[in-house]
């Protein structure tokens, strides 16, 4: 099994969301990202926002943001 977190899943979609600066919307993916069933915040269990919201303060303690100057 791997350490990464899951592609789609609460903590990924969190840290990306970070670095995007989206803002906090705990949801996730079943399935591809955007290509698989968008669960949001109302139906994830606590432990889903909780990952979701450790994904989204690690990249922010890690200051690992989009530099959108350059793209």
């Amino acid at each position: 099994m791997s350490d990464l977190p899951r592609h789609g899943g609460p903590y990924d979609r969190g840290s990306m969301d970070s670095y995007y600066d989206r803002g906090i919307q705990p949801h996730y993916y079943i399935g591809p990202t955007h290509g698989g069933k968008r669960v949001e915040e109302a139906d994830m269990t606590p432990e889903e926002i909780e990952e979701y919201h450790r994904g989204y303060n690690d990249n922010e303690r890690a200051h690992n943001f989009k530099n959108w100057e350059y793209n």
